[in-house]
């Protein structure tokens, strides 16, 4: 008999032939996550699933599902599951990373330079028809050439911001919980400083930090007293790491010039306030979401889920101390 899987939402067409040809697949058509009560119930005679980052996996669930092995998540962050819950139970837990590291990048500065020279907002102010021709002082935004670019968390998606910030002529800082080598720093021109001197001293700042309870609230009420008034904050990583409440207060007293958003504290809920900013850009969590990309995390999801299945050690494993 061939293993019993779930597919907790509606994949490639490309990904899902494959799958079946191995796997007796229970698969959700909907791109929409299942209610918990049902995902325990027809996660609790499957061996692997493929979930995505809105599936949420608890302690209470696991209790109820005795075969599983694997849980393959179509995200690079794995926070929607808890991992010490399945390390203990002996439940493969893999993610998808690299994969999409340029395509976010690419995002990143999307929302960056959209924020910076207020394209969104004048899209709308041309599309409501009340253009009346050029003037001088029109939708005055801020350059971004030549700027202090702030990066928190130079690790691969970081790395590729800053590589594209040298075509901007920009000076470059980041923080870490790490410096990286020093030919990585020269590579991409960046130089490390703590969080304080790089909220102070950047025109613009782009968080790339997986969610952990020390990063919850990274951005705050402290930290946004630091930042420029001409500062834009850009977040395309964890919607917690930016404490939304903080961020309206700062944006409404223009403590900070605007921001550019593609993650929410409590997704798919946004701010209230935050919709009706127009020195905000905000987009629906699509940083990763070219076709190429998401099919390809689509499909290293099912090259996890097959290996740990077969008896492999899958290619992206999170709690390692499983296979050893």
């Amino acid at each position: 008999m061939k293993p019993k899987v779930l597919i907790s939402q509606k994949i490639f067409d490309e990904v899902l032939t494959i799958l079946k040809e191995q796997f007796d697949v229970d698969g959700n058509p909907l791109e929409v996550p299942l209610p918990p009560v049902q995902l325990r119930e027809r996660l609790k005679d499957k061996e692997g699933a493929i979930i995505l980052l809105t599936d949420r996996i608890d302690e209470e669930l696991l209790t109820h599902c005795p075969k599983l092995r694997i849980l393959s998540n179509v995200a690079v962050g794995y926070n929607n599951i808890d991992v010490e819950a399945c390390s203990r139970r002996g439940i493969m837990v893999t993610n998808t990373p690299g994969v999409l590291d340029d395509t976010t990048a690419d995002f990143t500065w999307a929302l960056l330079l959209a924020t910076a020279r207020r394209i969104v907002e004048a899209d709308r102010f041309l599309r409501s028809q009340k253009w009346s021709g050029w003037k001088l002082m029109e939708f005055l935004g801020f350059d971004v050439h030549h700027k202090t670019l702030g990066i928190c968390g130079l690790g691969r998606i970081g790395q590729r911001v800053a590589r594209r910030a040298k075509g901007f002529e920009m000076r470059t800082l980041y923080t870490d919980i790490r410096r990286v080598p020093p030919h990585l720093e020269e590579e991409l021109d960046a130089h490390f400083v703590e969080k304080r001197e790089l909220l102070q001293e950047s025109d613009f700042i782009t968080l790339h930090l997986p969610l952990y309870p020390q990063t919850l609230h990274y951005i705050s009420e402290e930290e946004l007293k630091l930042m420029k008034n001409t500062a834009i904050l850009i977040n395309a990583s964890r919607g917690p790491i930016v404490d939304e409440k903080a961020l309206v207060r700062a944006l409404k007293e223009g403590r900070i010039a605007g921001a550019g958003l593609d993650v929410y504290e409590r997704e798919p809920e946004v701010e209230p306030e935050l919709l009706g900013m127009e020195n905000v850009v905000l987009a629906p969590h699509i940083a990763s979401a070219s076709r190429e990309t998401r099919l390809k995390m689509a499909m290293m999801a099912a090259e996890n889920l097959m290996a740990g299945l077969r008896g492999k050690r899958p290619p992206n494993l999170v709690n390692d101390e499983v296979w050893k």
